[in-house]
């Protein structure tokens, strides 16, 4: 069986400095630069910009064009098949999969030749483990449950991430429901048909990311991580 090709970016954003050079905001389409203005804090809009600069870049690399020719589409909706669903490359057609999630000074993107999900999470406290148990699966719950309590955030932010990648990648969303697949420790590959992997973030325990692919063969996960400066317009060459 050929294995799936898995390829993750890790970017890590900075607000800029006084001696940086700008953002790559020309690369952006009119779409991208209205919703950054609808951000109040300019923290917000920073990591906005910053998130989709990176996705354009990683995403020229893989259809042979410049980041600012990149465009998208939304696929249908796998509930009411409106225009909303998972966004997906417009002019390239399949095997460029792609997914995004940021938090904060984390940006993950995803590339596969087949559906994928991604997502971040920064590290939560145990009050939000509890609000969130009874959201998650049984099993789950249980699993939870049973770790010394100060075990809990880290095991639950595991969990959420790759609850979060899942979802994304089916198209679903949490609107599927957070309790119906169980992701626990005792399911590596499953969902069928899926391979969900946590990432290794290299010690750093301010985050859990996961990645979820429709493949039950994937070859070993290439990371790519890069620094702030991948993201401003004058981007070091490779």
């Amino acid at each position: 069986m050929t294995r799936t090709r898995l390829e993750v970016w890790l970017v890590r954003p900075q607000m800029p400095g006084p001696g940086d050079t700008p953002l790559a905001l020309a690369e952006l389409d009119h779409a991208e630069r209205r919703q950054a203005d609808r951000f109040v804090h300019l923290g917000d809009r920073l990591r906005y910009l910053s998130a989709r600069i990176a996705l354009r870049r990683v995403l020229a690399r893989h259809t042979g064009t410049t980041p600012g020719r990149v465009r998208f589409r939304r696929v249908p909706c796998t509930r009411c098949g409106g225009p909303h669903g998972r966004p997906e490359l417009a002019d390239y057609p399949p095997p460029v999969r792609f997914s995004l999630s940021h938090r904060h000074g984390l940006v993950v993107i995803a590339v596969a030749s087949t559906a994928v999900g991604a997502d971040v999470q920064r590290a939560s406290g145990g009050d939000t483990v509890d609000a969130c148990l009874p959201a998650v699966h049984p099993t789950e719950r249980a699993e939870l449950q049973g770790l010394p309590e100060s075990a809990r955030p880290n095991a639950f932010v595991r969990l959420w991430a790759r609850k979060e990648a899942y979802l994304k990648g089916t198209g679903a969303g949490l609107v599927h429901g957070a309790a119906a697949d169980y992701l626990g420790v005792g399911a590596p590959g499953r969902p069928r048909g899926w391979t969900v992997i946590d990432l290794d973030l290299a010690g750093d325990r301010a985050y859990a990311a996961a990645v979820a692919v429709r493949s039950e063969e994937i070859g070993p996960v290439e990371l790519r991580e890069r620094s702030a400066s991948f993201l401003h317009e004058e981007a070091p060459a490779e």
